[in-house]
């Protein structure tokens, strides 16, 4: 992706122009954004899914008696009727079930795939909706087929309405209001509110990104340096001792010394930079919920075909040390770095290139190829 040249995507703004405008900082509205485009999935390929067990959806529906809330997944009988109005089933994660899907959200890559989460499809009877709220993290809502008005306003201090099982607000004022037709896309920092109602059938791709909370990130980092952590066999572990320690009236007072032990070895373990960076790759390089992948009984011979490529599935990452595939992480350095990091920019590497690699490396690809991890690929094939 050329991220100086401008795209009706971003409403002729080239990416770099609408990450310094627009990007956690204000909406922006885009007519035609998507021209021409068509729906990545059918209602009838959606209603599929939905009754899958591993794939995350929701149902909601707003009728007099309020707002109800159901968890997929669900068989067809157990949707509602398409005339009835005011309801909406939401279906997670369509990029990891379909290819045409993943290409749809492969637009958006001039956001670090660090961020980028997936691609959700919303269907709408007439009137369906969730509620005015507000996201915690950037979102682009994509028109795909019939109109959905959209009422957005800034929300500095949000509260909801209570006993309800969403987080609809309990006052929105709106500051714009725009109806969106197939191939229009609003894009919202975190923090506004907005209330999207569907006029008619609706169909609305939502694609999020990931916003994870510091704890979060200090838990999941921690855990992962805990875990690789391992002794040192060659050294004695180094024990706690306490030769000065004093008779105490009061034996149950934890000592200082303990405490100052205690959180040395904590500080120690967190002083490890490349530990600390490895356990974020692999966290961020994880699979989301739900995906599983199926071995291939192949070998994967690199120097015979004419490329590979990144199922749609697989999540590659890199830094300056690492690289990351599917919650793994592998030290690499020199050609075979740059060549792995080209394989996650691109998500395909050809021929030339994977001759170029070391045999090692060439081993870890037909590794990754029997996990089904990535495939080969002809050069006339459809390249995401």
């Amino acid at each position: 992706m050329d991220i100086a040249l401008a795209t009706p995507l971003l409403g002729g703004l080239t990416p770099q122009a609408f990450m310094r405008r627009h990007w956690q900082k204000k909406p922006l509205l885009v007519r035609g954004a998507y021209p021409g485009g068509t729906p990545p999935i059918a209602r009838a390929e959606l209603f599929e899914l939905a009754a899958r067990d591993d794939v995350q959806s929701r149902l909601i529906v707003h009728a007099d008696a309020g707002w109800k809330l159901a968890h997929g997944p669900f068989a067809r009988r157990a949707l509602p009727s398409l005339k009835q109005p005011c309801w909406t089933l939401l279906v997670q994660g369509v990029d990891t079930q379909l290819d045409s899907a993943h290409r749809l959200l492969s637009n958006f890559r001039f956001v670090p795939d660090a961020r980028l989460d997936d691609l959700m499809i919303s269907y709408a009877s007439d009137g369906g909706g969730v509620g005015p709220h507000v996201d915690s993290y950037d979102v682009f809502l994509l028109q795909l087929h019939g109109q959905r008005r959209w009422r957005v306003g800034r929300c500095p201090n949000p509260r909801f309405q209570a006993g309800l099982p969403l987080k609809i607000l309990e006052r929105f004022e709106a500051q714009h209001d725009w109806l969106l037709e197939p191939g229009d896309m609003l894009y919202l920092p975190p923090g506004w509110g907005h209330d999207g109602v569907a006029v008619g059938e609706c169909v609305t791709a939502s694609i999020g990104f990931r916003a994870a909370a510091r704890d979060e990130v200090a838990h999941q980092v921690l855990q992962r340096l805990l875990d690789a952590a391992e002794p040192d066999e060659a050294a004695p572990p180094r024990l706690y001792r306490d030769p000065d320690q004093v008779a105490v009236a009061q034996p149950g007072r934890i000592p200082a010394a303990l405490q100052a032990f205690a959180a040395d070895a904590v500080a120690r373990a967190v002083a490890d930079r490349a530990g600390l960076d490895c356990g974020l790759g692999e966290w961020l390089s994880e699979p989301v919920a739900g995906v599983s992948f199926e071995p291939v009984d192949v070998e994967l011979d690199v120097l015979t075909v004419d490329a590979v490529q990144l199922d749609r599935r697989t999540r590659m990452l890199y830094d300056d040390r690492f690289v990351f595939i599917n919650g793994e992480s592998f030290r690499a350095g020199g050609r075979d770095a740059t060549l792995m990091r080209r394989l996650a920019d691109q998500r395909r590497l050809l021929a030339h290139d994977m001759s170029r690699l070391s045999a090692d490396a060439r081993e870890l690809l037909g590794d990754w190829a029997a996990a089904g991890w990535l495939h080969p690929l002809p050069l006339d094939g459809d390249f995401e």
